[in-house]
């Protein structure tokens, strides 16, 4: 076989390995409804045509038709979020670069042509990185590796979008709750306030009784200006996270209270080690070391030698008679400056730090399940406390205070202190509710990504 031939040959054999392809965006996203049902209800996409980007628009609007309910918030975030088309979009720039490091180097085609006195000579080279070809299959391992980082950082940069809208919506929904609340204790204390005032009018009440109505009406007004504060703020949280422009935030429409608590809390045995090793975090920090390990093994030839092997063929014209001349070129760099050394060095630490950080992990993520389950289930007994025992319990004690009141055992300051003190329990109920949704959604994220 003739030199042009042999290089054609390892050009067709890099060519077939180099056509096959690690998957796309489409099929990591596919992975990714598959894998996160419960975060994207299968609705995950990145647009890319005006169809799309129609269908997404509809979607937005006829979930902004209605009270917007925290699935509905996720849904919305999934077709309207400028930052989770971005964070797609990213990853998809990952995959592509995964991709082309996974194939081999384009061949060098180098043209000179040369004329001494009245003799023409014109030369071609055709060359092609030896070494690259011949670790062209550990290039190829390594892509594979990386392609799979990439689509689980999407899967967790998913998660990750997807719990901060859960908590962002909890708590634009409990802040929201919580104003309609402090306007009732606003209300209260102006009119105990403005009832102190005439009764000290006509001599029935001292100053001090008074300035004690007066000095509760002002805190009353203070809290109400802070909860009017808190419920924008976490409102435009919400609308940042779903990526609303300003006639989209106009119609966001939130429920006027949190859901319900769940019958049963979630049952502890979720956290299982099979839970582990679904963790992202997880799957991302073997990924790595799996990488360090092939890219330890692939770097430490290239650290040695490297290679290039060209196939040469020359024209030379001298009086008018052409001949030409066939054969190959066979490039070597010499280690003798840098011996590779201290790059050996380099992927052995890298390697020993992929693999330390891989034990970190895992032996973290089982501490993390259980201290997200505590929280979990802490909040959920004291949201079930406040709505079982101390709401139930004011209630009966208002009830029995207005009897009282009618009864003409009690003044209507009494009466006006007893309803306060039922609000501000039935507040305390409504932060104990909050922060149970809250710990409900980062246990959902801790169980399948980080922290």
């Amino acid at each position: 076989m003739t030199p042009r031939l042999r290089l054609a040959a390892v050009a067709a054999v890099a060519l077939a390995l180099s056509a096959c392809a690690t998957p796309g965006i489409d099929d990591a996203l596919r992975q990714a409804n598959a894998g996160l049902g419960d975060f994207t209800g299968g609705k995950l996409e990145l647009s890319r045509s005006p169809q799309q980007d129609l269908a997404r628009s509809q979607l937005s609007d006829g979930l902004l038709s209605a009270p917007l309910a925290m699935d509905g918030a996720v849904q919305l975030a999934l077709a309207n979020s400028p930052a989770l088309q971005g964070l797609i979009a990213e990853r998809w720039a990952d995959l592509a670069e995964a991709e082309r490091a996974g194939r081999i180097a384009n061949p060098l085609f180098t043209f000179d042509r040369m004329r001494i006195r009245g003799d023409l000579e014109l030369g071609r080279l055709l060359s092609i990185g030896l070494l690259d070809l011949l670790t062209l299959p550990q290039r190829r391992a390594l892509s594979r590796i990386e392609g799979e980082q990439a689509r689980v950082q999407l899967a967790a940069g998913v998660v990750d979008q997807v719990g901060q809208v859960r908590r962002a919506w909890v708590r634009a929904v409990a802040s929201q709750q919580s104003l309609a609340y402090a306007q009732q204790v606003d209300r209260a204390a102006q009119a105990g306030a403005e009832l102190a005032r005439r009764m000290q009018q006509v001599g029935n009440f001292s100053k001090l009784q008074r300035a004690r109505q007066q000095a509760f009406y002002a805190d009353a007004a203070a809290q109400l200006a802070s909860a009017r504060h808190a419920a924008l703020a976490a409102r435009e949280e919400l609308v940042r996270l779903l990526g609303l422009d300003d006639a989209q935030a106009a119609r966001l429409q939130l429920p006027p209270r949190l859901p319900e608590l769940p019958a049963q809390p979630r049952d502890p045995q979720q956290l299982t080690a099979a839970a582990l090793q679904q963790r992202l975090d997880v799957q991302l920090a073997r990924l790595k070391l799996d990488a360090a390990g092939k890219s330890q093994g692939l770097n430490l030839v290239a650290s040695l030698v490297d290679v290039d092997l060209g196939v040469r063929h020359d024209t030379v014209d001298e009086a008018g008679q052409r001949a030409n001349r066939n054969g190959y070129e066979l490039a070597i760099r010499l280690p003798l400056f840098d011996l590779g050394d201290a790059q050996r060095a380099a992927l052995d630490a890298q390697s020993l730090a992929a693999a330390n950080r891989y034990q970190g992990v895992a032996r973290a993520a089982s501490s993390q399940l259980r201290q997200a389950y505590s929280a979990y289930r802490t909040a959920y007994d004291l949201a079930r406390h406040y709505r079982d025992e101390i709401v139930p319990l004011r209630k009966t004690m208002q009830e029995e205070n207005v009897l009282r009141y009618n009864g003409m055992l009690i003044g209507v300051f009494e009466l006006l202190a007893d309803t306060r003190e039922q609000i501000a329990s039935v507040m305390a109920a409504i932060d104990a509710q909050q922060q149970f949704w809250l710990a409900d959604a980062a246990l959902s994220s801790t169980l399948i990504g980080s922290p």
